[in-house]
């Protein structure tokens, strides 16, 4: 039976999601991978997997903690969670980058947030954790509890660390190294780029 690294980076490799190579980043920095989740959506066979595997997690947590609505901010970890949604029965918040300046102006938009809702954070990925804050903010602003962080991919680049370490507790679908690894695995890579992968999260 496939390990759910192994589900995840299947649907990604599928779908295009994750390429090898050299790409540039915000920083201005090098790096021998790069996951773009919007091609997600150009493959729904593979958008359905990611979905499922997020809510069988979803549900797991479910067993034993009390979630009342799922959140993300916008945009792919927002499309990919109303799909997540759906499965799990939870109702969906938005948190907008900004406020709009027409019509609904509020930053949170969908389900409305309740003081004392259980609110679970979803994104697509997670590198240091600081925009994760700024999605969250809005939400325990509006009163509502924030305790799971869930992404479908930690780049291991000190994210879940700094993220435990406020008191949130952190859920990845998979770490870039478990993809990595089961892409080589399968053939699907090189070593080479397996190991340009591996050095750069060691750094």
């Amino acid at each position: 039976m496939s390990t759910m690294g192994e589900r995840v980076a299947d649907a990604l490799y599928r779908s295009g999601c994750i390429k090898f190579g050299t790409f540039k980043i915000k920083s201005g920095a090098s790096n021998p991978y790069y996951i773009d989740m919007a091609r997600l959506f150009s493959m729904p066979s593979e958008l359905d997997q990611i979905c499922e595997i997020a809510a069988e997690h979803i549900r797991q947590i479910m067993l034993s903690e009390r979630i009342d609505k799922l959140a993300s901010i916008e945009l792919k970890g927002v499309l990919i969670l109303a799909s997540i949604a759906c499965r799990v029965l939870l109702p969906c918040i938005i948190v907008r980058k900004e406020k709009k300046t027409y019509g609904v102006m509020d930053r949170v938009a969908g389900a409305d947030v309740a003081k004392g809702d259980n609110a679970l954070f979803f994104d697509d990925v997670v590198s240091e954790g600081l925009s994760k804050l700024e999605g969250i903010k809005p939400l325990e602003e509006l009163g509502a509890n924030v305790k799971h962080i869930m992404v479908v991919v930690d780049r291991e680049q000190g994210g879940r660390e700094n993220l435990k370490e406020l008191g949130y507790q952190f859920h990845a679908l998979a770490r870039v190294s478990e993809v990595v690894s089961a892409l080589k695995k399968s053939e699907k890579i090189s070593e080479q780029q397996a190991e340009g992968v591996f050095n750069y999260i060691k750094k």
